[in-house]
């Protein structure tokens, strides 16, 4: 609509549309204003919308990329997704934006009813890291400590920070992901502190999890697995892992022996957790993430642009 040639008008469009935009005015309080209708007021300010006299946007607070976040959450189903504008060239710089994101999520949405579950992996221990207040709500080691040379911290460090924030229990044990058999990791599992421990995660309402591909260097679990394992997992269709939760590319949990041999959190007992939390990046993982979703492991995702995009491109409602 070209409102150049009509400068009366052009002047009442903007002007309702400031009363209504900018003041808060209601469309009756600016008909009783000007003398009109309120028919006609919404159609003033449906032509300040359509000549460009008037422009809604939505801001993308904190690098929040609102619109993605909306999509995403819509087409996967999910509970909460907070995808980030941010560049991923950076991996440790791209963990941090995604750890306070995370930080920022749970703070908003963790009550005192909640008991928090944690499973180590670098996103998560950038989100603890990030934590500045929590309620106090009792917190729960989920999964065994992995050794890397890189890694400073351990699931019982994650656990011991988040519980001293919180100011509630923390309920942790001493002991690998991964064990050398399943006798080994049977006698760990019967262990008092192990074993109470365990008795705590069915209590778990949310938990926050990273997430790993079955390739070199996308999974922690993947890399401190020997070749054979590797290969033998790969070959009967593993996709990735999510708290040493094995899963094909439909979600479907994997049994083999690796499982028998880790210490942690059981399918059933994840799957079974009301809200579980992943914290991904990088684009290879999307098969992996999209796969939690389907099998019903993830439930909340918080994620950088390019690797929404991609889950936005490769698939469509959650199939849980």
């Amino acid at each position: 609509m070209d409102l150049t040639a009509r400068p009366a008008q052009l002047i009442l469009i903007a002007s309702v549309a400031r009363r209504y935009y900018l003041e808060g005015k209601s469309k009756i309080e600016i008909a009783e204003e000007f003398g009109l209708s309120r028919f006609k007021v919404a159609r003033l300010l449906e032509a300040a919308r359509a000549s460009g006299l008037v422009h809604i946007e939505i801001a993308d607070p904190n690098m929040i990329d609102v619109d993605l976040s909306a999509r995403l959450q819509d087409a996967y189903d999910l509970q909460h997704a907070v995808v980030l504008d941010t560049p991923d060239d950076n991996l440790t710089m791209l963990r941090d934006h995604l750890g306070s994101a995370a930080a920022e999520l749970l703070t908003e949405i963790v009550t005192a009813d909640d008991v928090l579950g944690l499973a180590w992996s670098r996103s998560v221990s950038a989100m603890t890291n990030a934590l500045d207040r929590l309620p106090t709500i009792p917190v729960v080691q989920l999964s065994g400590a992995l050794v890397q040379p890189d890694v400073v911290d351990s699931s019982v460090d994650l656990v011991r920070q988040a519980a001293r924030i919180s100011g509630g229990a923390a309920h942790f044990f001493y002991a690998p992901t991964v064990v050398p058999d399943a006798a080994t990791a049977r006698a760990l599992r019967k262990q008092p502190e192990v074993a109470r421990t365990f008795g705590r995660f069915g209590s778990v309402t949310k938990a926050v999890v990273g997430v790993g591909l079955w390739a070199d260097g996308e999974s922690t679990v993947y890399d401190v697995t020997d070749k054979k394992v590797r290969r033998e997992l790969h070959q009967r269709g593993v996709c990735g892992e999510i708290a040493g939760v094995l899963i094909d590319v439909d979600g479907r949990p994997i049994k083999s022996d690796l499982t028998e041999r880790m210490i942690g959190v059981s399918a059933a007992q994840l799957r079974a957790i009301p809200e579980v939390i992943a914290i991904a990046y990088s684009i290879p993982k999307s098969p992996a993430v999209q796969a939690g979703i389907r099998g019903g492991f993830i439930k909340s995702l918080v994620t950088h642009a390019s690797l929404a995009r991609a889950l936005l491109q490769g698939g469509g409602p959650a199939q849980r």
